[in-house]
């Protein structure tokens, strides 16, 4: 009975995912949003909140990779692409969600991270210092929640790699 929100920076892979889904209508909201423009983020989560009466969960999976050089020859471009993705995207849906997560009663702010946050090597430098800066807004997030009451949460839950059933076939060792 839940509904279900999704954003994607493009159209084609919403349709692909919304299709295979066979949710009716009223649960599901699916729209392309520019999550780096602050405006379009809360212009998201209001709209949804509207909708749907309230937001009592939001799934960051907002995800990329830049990687393999060591420190001396890294891109400073890789860098600010990750810090848009992985840090930037963090920061403007927390900040738009504040209001809708804390009125749920139960809303939880979840982030995906990565070990290398904890654990980062030389040649993935640029990944694990943007994917520690999401962890360390998600932390201060959950210390504003926890502050606030209410029952809202961060969470950071860390994986090693997200393995599809396409991803299996394709490389099955």
């Amino acid at each position: 009975g839940a509904s279900l929100a999704l954003t994607d920076v493009r159209q084609e892979p919403l349709d692909d995912v919304t299709g295979s889904l066979g949710l009716p209508e009223e649960r599901l909201d699916a729209r392309v949003v520019d999550l780096l423009d602050e405006g379009e983020a809360k212009g998201w989560a209001d709209a949804l909140e509207e909708r749907f009466g309230r937001v009592d969960c939001l799934l960051h999976l907002v995800g990329g990779w830049r990687g393999g050089e060591p420190i001396e020859t890294t891109s400073m471009d890789d860098y600010e692409l990750l810090h848009d993705l992985l840090v930037r995207t963090v920061q403007r849906t927390s900040r738009a969600f504040w209001g809708p997560l804390t009125r749920s009663g139960r809303g939880r702010f979840v982030l995906v991270s990565s070990a290398q946050a904890q654990a980062p090597q030389e040649g993935n430098a640029s990944y694990a210092a943007t994917k520690a800066a999401a962890e360390s807004w998600t932390l201060a997030l959950a210390d504003g929640f926890r502050e606030q009451g209410g029952g809202a949460t961060a969470n950071i839950v860390v994986v090693n790699a997200i393995v599809t059933p396409q991803m299996r076939k394709d490389n099955p060792d």
